[in-house]
């Protein structure tokens, strides 16, 4: 998690230091409907490696965005779904999705 003190000042750079790679705002897009498995993660997102998958996601529980749940199973089950802190992202990513589409309409 990032320390305050590390914090940009601006508030939109904190933002986009938090969620500003393609990666995380698409992983949040995708979590917004419920919990995931890492398979249905990585079929969604086209072109993820397994690496750059795990990092994004191990970043994201870090900054308290996102939870790992383990099912404690054999063979394993792990999902990964937003925290309540993740859950407030959903206008942010909802205003994205509504000017992606008005950009797309000027066009």
């Amino acid at each position: 998690m990032i320390k305050k003190e590390d914090m940009p000042l601006c508030d939109v750079a904190t933002t986009v230091e938090l969620i500003g790679s393609k990666w995380k705002t698409l992983l949040i897009r995708d979590l917004i409907s419920g919990s995931k498995r890492t398979s249905e993660l990585k079929r969604s997102l086209v072109g993820i490696s397994q690496k750059v998958l795990t990092e994004s996601l191990n970043s994201m529980i870090a900054d308290g965005l996102v939870e790992r749940i383990d099912f404690q199973k054999v063979p394993p089950h792990v999902e990964y779904q937003l925290t309540p802190l993740g859950e407030t992202l959903l206008p942010v990513i909802e205003a994205m999705r509504k000017w992606g589409q008005f950009y797309k309409e000027q066009l």
